[in-house]
């Protein structure tokens, strides 16, 4: 492997960089920025594609926000890339406040009284009754989630698309006016 790591990092050290990148958050979230900036595609597709990706991250089924963002971008037209990007909106610091902020207001939704804490069943035969126990969790969730999700996505669409707009002008007029130096400097 050309790039790869000399010494594997071992799973503790996987773990810490999962929940804290090596360079930081801030590192981090410009790079990302930045990678979609660079997206090829108009400012349309690429916010729409981000949109998408925030969009799916407010919906309880983790694992899949990279699919399921990638299919709400193609129905709308969105860039895939940017959606993928989109979904960095969940991560491990934002989970917490997107998941309670969706169960609370998911029973609210549907009327139902939640007490402090969540009782769960750890018996041994909870995979055989996952669905029974899995279901009054994962419901308000995702009733709460799809508005939360497009409220949300459109939230980062109007910014993502005048950034990307603004930064495709400005990369465009320099590029001009490198052709036009360029022009001035072989007439002479």
């Amino acid at each position: 492997m050309l790039f790869g790591r000399r010494d594997k990092p071992d799973f503790a050290e996987r773990v810490r960089v999962f929940f804290w990148p090596r360079r930081g958050w801030v590192r981090s979230s410009r790079y990302v920025l930045k990678r979609v900036l660079r997206l090829s595609g108009t400012p349309h597709a690429i916010a729409l594609g981000v949109g998408a990706g925030v969009f799916a991250s407010f919906t309880p089924f983790i694992g899949f926000h990279f699919v399921l963002a990638g299919l709400v971008a193609w129905l709308i037209g969105g860039n895939l890339l940017a959606s993928a990007m989109g979904t960095f909106v969940g991560n491990p610091l934002t989970f917490p406040v997107i998941w309670a902020s969706t169960f609370a207001l998911g029973n609210r939704i549907l009327g139902i009284e939640t007490g402090n804490a969540l009782e769960f069943d750890l018996r041994p035969g909870l995979m055989l009754h996952s669905y029974d126990t899995l279901l009054p969790i994962v419901k308000p969730m995702l009733i709460s989630g799809v508005p939360m999700g497009i409220v949300a996505g459109l939230a980062f669409y109007y910014p993502v698309r005048s950034g990307i707009d603004l930064y495709q002008q400005r990369r465009r007029n320099r590029l001009q006016e490198k052709v036009a130096k360029d022009n001035r400097g072989s007439n002479v």
